[in-house]
């Protein structure tokens, strides 16, 4: 029989705005950051864990294979098991999702699953015929055959392409993401006023949150070496209106796009982490569950379209579970772009997009967004790519012990075509 796997505890760094430059941390410094205060007040030693699973996707040369690097950092034990995990924006679900199913198993009782993504650390990429130059100039034998190879250079060989922006541009349709949200969008009507609303109210829902101190039992403060800290996620824009972010001019598919800087994520540092215990770990060091992971799905589809991915696999979980979309009382969607967010939402009060795609008797009905990413989300926080995945499932369970609410779903859009969904009961 599959075995209760439970959330007992998580927190996450503040998410840091990336700005001019490499921001204060590494990938593997915002998972000590925010792994140090968990582990501190744990009832067990850090050596008690089974393994240890993070997501990243720019791992930074300095830090291959981070997960075993922050676990060593973390003083968990030069015997501790621990590996990388990538699924572009699944990897921080993708994470928690493979220590859900070892536990599940009975392979382990308790482990350690977490996030981590520093975006403002992106490398610089020479242009290959750069690279080529550098190998044939390095290649060269002698003086003349130096000198030779060396007048062969042009000015263009030295003007580096920026690894983020390949990065997230799909090598299939290559469409950047941006561009793929405004396809989702043209599919479903999704109009400019309608993004700007919603990229307003998640500046709003998140500052609600950072005033009303909700999030304080979610985010560690971070300390840089330098002896600053941070302690909130620094993206937030209070003053953010529909009005001001209609003055933005689209992003992607100028003059008419309905993408812009205001209302999509933003480009950004972060990490998180959730433990995750056996019924037999919980009992054994006398730990109190926050919620129990049901059941997760992964879906994939066109990667044109792939801002439709939560809806493929959300839906799924609702199907096998035999709920419905009201039966789900907090959302956590990840706010890749108002757009594509939107853009899900139009598709399961679609009736023919329901019938033909999701295989439903018909529509599936009209999410109510009172209930979709109450303290903002991704636009007004950021999305760190190997991380976010995880948050929105440690923000989600926080989320419905404050609300008194029972059942929830955390989803996400993949780049590359897919996407990922995490069923989750309080307890």
């Amino acid at each position: 029989m599959a075995r209760p796997v439970f959330i007992v505890d998580g927190s996450r760094t503040p998410f840091l705005k990336a700005r001019s430059g490499p921001g204060p941390f590494t990938p593997v410094d915002l998972a000590v950051q925010c792994g140090r205060p968990l582990l501190a007040r744990q009832p067990f030693a850090p050596d008690a864990f089974d393994q240890v699973i993070l997501g990243c996707v720019n791992v930074i040369a300095d830090e291959m294979n981070p997960a075993r690097v922050a676990a060593l950092r973390l003083g968990m034990g030069e015997k501790m098991v621990a590996f990388t995990v990538q699924i572009n924006c699944g990897s921080g679900m993708q994470s928690i999702d493979t220590a859900y199913r070892y536990i599940r198993e009975g392979v382990s009782d308790l482990i350690l699953a977490g996030g981590a993504e520093a975006l403002s650390h992106a490398p610089l990429v020479w242009p290959q015929q750069g690279v080529r130059w550098f190998a044939g100039l390095a290649g060269a034998k002698g003086i003349g055959a130096k000198i030779m190879a060396a007048l062969k250079v042009k000015p263009s060989y030295f003007k580096p392409i920026i690894g983020l922006e390949r990065g997230l541009t799909d090598p299939i349709t290559e469409l950047n993401m941006g561009q793929t949200a405004e396809v989702v969008g043209h599919l479903f009507g999704v109009t400019r006023a309608q993004s700007d609303a919603y990229a307003a109210q998640s500046h709003r829902r998140l500052a609600k949150a950072q005033s009303e101190g909700w999030l304080k039992g979610e985010v560690e403060t971070a300390f840089a070496r330098d002896g600053k800290f941070y302690d909130h996620d620094d993206g937030v824009r209070p003053d953010s209106t529909p009005e001001s972010l209609a003055k933005l001019r689209p992003v992607f598919e100028r003059p008419w796009g309905k993408v812009t800087a205001g209302n999509s994520s933003q480009i950004t540092d972060g990490a998180s982490w959730v433990i995750l215990a056996s019924e037999e770990a919980v009992a054994k060091h006398r730990l109190t569950p926050k919620a129990v992971i049901l059941d997760s799905q992964w879906s994939a589809l066109d990667p044109g379209i792939m801002g439709l991915g939560p809806v493929l696999s959300a839906t799924e979980l609702l199907k096998r579970n035999e709920l419905t979309l009201s039966d789900i009382e907090t959302w956590e969607l990840n706010e890749a772009f108002a757009t594509q967010v939107l853009g899900c939402l139009a598709a399961w009060n679609d009736e023919k997009f329901c019938k033909e795609i999701l295989g439903l008797d018909g529509a599936a009905g009209e999410l109510d967004q009172t209930r979709l990413n109450v303290d903002g989300g991704a636009i007004s926080l950021g999305h760190p790519v190997g991380c976010s995945g995880n948050r929105i499932v440690l923000h989600l369970v926080n989320a419905m012990k404050r609300l008194g609410t029972r059942r929830g779903i955390a989803t996400e859009c993949i780049g590359g075509g897919q996407g990922g969904a995490m069923l989750i009961e309080t307890v």
